[in-house]
């Protein structure tokens, strides 16, 4: 399994528009973030984890030519807003989008014309495909499980293939779901930033979490510029906890 990390920044992105803060000003490449997607490659398929509004140029970086499914975690916009830009994926066929029941009804409402029977010619091709937690399904032979989250007080979606889980926008999490996290290799998982926040964990908690689920590595995505410098921070973490960075790619 190899796993590229698309983006690992917040809903609007490192650098915020209109900041002069440190990490907004850093050269350091490892400070500039896009917002949070990975890519899975696993038993010769590939597995996007959202597609936000950078989705167009992280696969201009990543240089892939063909997905065999999104994973949708929830609906809102910086995990959904580049859906109409899998449209060159669409030449190998029809895309298959997974989500929720709610998130495929919000996705209907704000891009219909990438769904029905009247689209317009050059619409992408998709293919809508309901899930729920705690049902397995298989992309190929890839076997993906759906793991409830609390998004504050939104339920939202993790996932877990194989050995590597990925929960993003994580507040809480059930105890009955901490344990479908046991024997992990990889855990990639939330941490906002510095301060408390009611929808997401911040470093603190993150750190607690990794610890407590004991991942042979952890990495931190979904991260603003309070975040800190990646240097300073990557620096005062725990051995196997790391913050990620734009561009990692990592191999189990």
């Amino acid at each position: 399994m190899k796993i590229y990390f698309l983006g690992t920044g917040t809903s609007i992105g490192v650098p915020e528009m209109g900041c002069d803060c440190d990490v907004c000003m850093s050269t350091d490449a490892k400070d500039k973030r896009l917002r949070s997607s990975v890519m899975v490659e696993h038993e010769g398929k590939r597995i996007l984890i959202d597609c936000g509004p950078d989705f167009r140029q992280q696969m201009l970086r990543v240089g892939v030519k063909k997905i065999d499914g999104v994973l949708i975690t929830h609906e809102h916009y910086d995990h959904v807003g580049g859906i109409d830009d899998i449209r060159p994926f669409s030449k190998y066929g029809d895309v298959p989008i997974y989500a929720e029941k709610m998130v495929i009804k919000h996705l209907l409402e704000r891009i219909p014309y990438c769904f029905g029977s009247n689209k317009y010619p050059g619409s992408p091709k998709l293919k809508l495909v309901e899930i729920e937690p705690d049902v397995e399904f298989k992309i190929g032979d890839v076997m993906v499980r759906p793991l409830r989250v609390m998004h504050g007080d939104l339920p939202i979606l993790g996932f877990r293939m194989g050995r590597m889980a990925y929960l993003t926008d994580m507040k809480s999490i059930s105890e009955v779901y901490v344990k479908e996290l046991n024997d992990l290799d990889i855990l990639i998982v939330n941490a906002l930033h510095i301060r408390e926040h009611p929808c997401h964990q911040n470093l603190v908690q993150a750190i607690e979490f990794a610890t407590k689920i004991g991942a042979t590595e952890t990495y931190f995505v979904h991260m603003s510029h309070y975040i800190g410098l990646h240097a300073d921070i990557e620096k005062r973490l725990p051995p196997h906890i790391h913050l990620a960075y734009d561009g990692l790619e990592i191999e189990i």
